[in-house]
């Protein structure tokens, strides 16, 4: 289960799909958006990332940013950010620390592959604890858009 409400947000630092390292001290006094994701190019994570895409200047104006995590490689997060018009970093936990950290790992998906993100989002606020927490259970549901805005829209 994701980390539970009012847990101080574990540190991070990956690599993004600009080969850049983010970590999560390059958003200290803001509000963080996290969405996780199982792989990039498969259909209900285009769905949540270019959702967010889409609603960026809503997060913006209340002073948000987002960000996405999957344990796919760099490379192919440029890809697929390049060929989606993601307007946001996308993060590599190619070696699966953060979903481990954030309670964010799930075993087993499909075909039998193993050790990607749960599909979920976690807002951590301006002093570094988490203010909102969901994943869900099934990875082919999408996220509770609508009650992100809202927990989002009372930081």
């Amino acid at each position: 289960m994701a980390l539970p409400v009012g847990t101080p947000a574990p540190a991070f630092t990956l690599i993004s799909s600009d080969k850049k390292e983010v970590s999560l001290n390059d958003y200290k006094g803001k509000i963080l958006v996290i969405h996780f994701f199982p792989a990039a190019f498969t259909g209900v994570c285009t769905q949540q990332l270019c959702s967010s895409r889409d609603e960026l200047s809503f997060y913006n104006q209340l002073g948000a940013d987002v960000v996405g995590v999957s344990v796919d490689m760099p490379f192919s997060l440029a890809v697929f950010k390049e060929q989606n018009g993601i307007n946001f970093p996308l993060l590599s936990d190619f070696n699966k620390k953060m979903i481990r950290d954030y309670d964010m790992y799930m075993a087993d998906f499909v075909f039998g592959m193993q050790g990607v993100a749960k599909r979920g989002v976690i807002v951590v606020d301006r002093s570094g604890v988490v203010a909102y927490s969901e994943e869900t259970a099934n990875p082919g549901v999408q996220v509770n858009f609508d009650a992100l805005k809202n927990a989002i829209s009372k930081l």
